[in-house]
């Protein structure tokens, strides 16, 4: 059986990521009222292609500013 392995950035990094392109993409009020749990298919599939699409760029850019601020990636 495959074992998962451990991300390369901590979940709240991810989760900041997941909450910063909502926004960008005018969702974030929603996400707030409703929760993830009850937000439409669509509105988190927009979400997750648009993650997708910048994720490494983003996370590349948290990645230095945490690094710049002298924290450890673990």
């Amino acid at each position: 059986m495959a074992r998962r392995g451990r991300g390369l950035l901590p979940a709240h990094v991810l989760d900041r990521f997941k909450y910063e392109v909502a926004e960008e993409l005018g969702l974030r009020d929603e996400i707030e009222a409703r929760g993830w749990a009850d937000m439409p298919t669509r509105a988190c599939g927009a979400i997750g292609g648009h993650i997708g699409g910048n994720m490494v760029r983003v996370m590349i850019r948290y990645a230095e500013e945490a690094l710049g601020r002298g924290e450890r990636l673990q």
